[in-house]
C-alpha cells in the first residue's frame, strides 16, 4: 500500500487515532470540572507527527516487542508517534483546586472535531478518487 499512497493515508490515519484519543482526554476534562484538585490534561502530538513525516522521528525502526518486523521508512515513524499527555492547568485555578476552565475546553473540543472531521473527509476523497480510478481502468 505504501507505493499507492505514499505517506498521506498513513498520515491521516494516525491524525485520526490521535485525535480521538484526545477528544476523550477533553471529554474527561469537562466531565472533571467540578472535581477539587483537578488538573486537565491534553494530547501534544501534531509536532511529533510532523517530525515523522519529515523524517526527523526518534526512533525509525521501534516495534513494541523485539519479535515485532519494524516497518520501513516513514510508515515505521509514523506509526511510532503517539504524542504526549500533558496537564493544561488555567493560570487561576478555583478554590478547590479545580483548574478545568469550560469554555476553554469547550473551544478545545469544537476544534479538534473540526479536524477530526477534515481528516475524515480527506482520507474519504482519496479513496474516492481511486475507487473512481479502478472503474476506469477496468
Amino acid at each position: 500500500m505504501q507505493g499507492i499512497f505514499s505517506s498521506t493515508i498513513d498520515v491521516l490515519g494516525k491524525s485520526i487515532d490521535l485525535r480521538a484519543k484526545n477528544q476523550n482526554l477533553i471529554s474527561s476534562n469537562i466531565a472533571n470540572a467540578e472535581t477539587p484538585n483537578f488538573t486537565p490534561k491534553a494530547l501534544n502530538f501534531e509536532s511529533e507527527l510532523q517530525g515523522a513525516l519529515k523524517g526527523n522521528a526518534k526512533s525509525g525502526q521501534m516495534t513494541t516487542n523485539s519479535r515485532h518486523i519494524p516497518l520501513k521508512g516513514a510508515a515505521s515513524r509514523i506509526q511510532s508517534v503517539n504524542g504526549k499527555v500533558v496537564e493544561t492547568p488555567s493560570k487561576s485555578p478555583g478554590k478547590d483546586g479545580n483548574s478545568v476552565e469550560i469554555e476553554n475546553e469547550m473551544s478545545r473540543m469544537v476544534e479538534n472535531q473540526i479536524m477530526f472531521n477534515a481528516s475524515v473527509q480527506i482520507i474519504s476523497k482519496k479513496f474516492e478518487g481511486i475507487k473512481a480510478a479502478l472503474k476506469v481502468g477496468s
